[in-house]
């Protein structure tokens, strides 16, 4: 067993304007303040990785993992998000998701394809000289559109989507291999890989490539209605990296999982601050620390109600009130005996 790190926390979701949201510095400062010993850090905000940079510069990378370390802080993983998710996009969403990529490449599907490619790459290169051994993405989609089948699917699309995903995603993955970091894929509604089932898809379309991992987010299965806990028991040698963020589900007479096309404080399903949600963390750090994944436990804040402010003041202790400092002893070694052979075989009658 091992006892997962923490508390730690994805900045992504606090990145403003205004100090000391504007600056890593103010946001070490800030996370360390409030008790976190850990940061996850979204490549596509420059003012806190330079991307580029850090994929060829050791010295960079030693001065921006000193910075970090300087307010007691290590970074858990790196996030390419983002950049993973326009990897593979259906030309249905294209307008939408060129809003990730650069203006040079909106209106250009492959360029976009490729540049994303490239980047999340470097995000493999990057980890490497950080010291980092798992990295934080999304697998895009070709097929979500499809995940209610009407009109009904042709025979074989499934197939082919796969195949086609797995495609675009071997070159990242060999070069992850390289330079010896796992691929987290968080499991997640709107991607292709979004329950167990499609990342025993994708998983089989790469060959069972060694480097495809799981970033385990139990607050999107709940959006699901699917046994987050017996998930772990399925994948838990997948996991490699954890968020821990709250969701609720409360269908009515009017809508269920599919939402009714509300905003998210409509809706059935709505992701919500650490402890206000439904989600057992007991059970799942209890999980997690049985099965020795050897994870960080990182804050991912979404809620529909409560402020960014309270809900990562709360999150820090709610996740440090729920590690498990895993054992090192029996606790019935107290009532035990030294092995006696000769023993063992009366016990036995033999």
């Amino acid at each position: 067993m091992k006892t997962i790190k923490g508390p730690a926390v994805f900045l992504a979701q606090f990145v403003d304007e205004k100090a000391p949201f504007n600056s890593l510095d103010g946001m070490c400062k800030w996370a360390s303040d409030l008790g976190y010993k850990g940061i996850q850090i979204p490549t596509w905000v420059d003012f806190l990785i330079d991307l580029d940079k850090a994929a060829e510069s050791q010295t960079y990378c030693d001065e921006l993992k000193g910075k970090i370390n300087s307010y007691g802080l290590e970074i858990t993983e790196l996030s390419t998000h983002l950049q993973g998710q326009l990897v593979a996009v259906n030309p249905a969403y294209d307008l939408m998701f060129d809003n990730f990529a650069p203006d040079k490449l909106k209106n250009n599907p492959k360029a976009r394809t490729e540049w994303a490619i490239d980047v999340v790459k470097k995000g493999a290169t990057a980890s490497r000289r950080l010291g980092l051994k798992a990295h934080a993405t999304f697998s895009g989609s070709l097929l979500w559109h499809t995940a209610h089948p009407w009109p009904q699917r042709p025979a074989g699309l499934v197939e082919m989507g796969f195949e086609e995903l797995a495609k675009r995603w071997l070159p990242i993955l060999n070069h992850f291999d390289k330079e010896g970091v796992d691929v987290c894929y968080e499991i997640h509604p709107g991607e292709d890989l979004h329950d167990g089932d499609t990342f025993e898809r994708f998983l089989a379309a790469t060959g069972n490539h060694k480097r495809v991992n799981i970033l385990y987010d139990p607050s999107h299965f709940v959006l699901q209605q699917l046994d987050y806990i017996a998930y772990i028991d399925h994948y838990h040698e997948f996991i490699k990296s954890f968020h821990v963020k709250d969701s609720e589900f409360n269908p009515t007479g009017k809508k269920g999982a599919f939402g009714g096309f509300n905003d998210w404080g409509d809706r059935a399903g709505r992701y919500r601050s650490l402890g206000d949600g439904q989600i057992d963390f007991k059970s799942i750090f209890s999980k997690l620390t049985q099965y020795g994944c050897d994870v960080w436990a990182v804050m991912e804040w979404e809620c529909c109600i409560k402020s960014p402010e309270q809900g990562a003041r709360e999150g820090a202790k709610f996740i440090q009130d729920h590690i498990i400092e895993a054992t090192e002893k029996t606790f019935d070694d107290f009532a035990g005996a030294a092995i006696d052979k000769t023993v063992l075989k009366k016990i036995l009658g033999l």
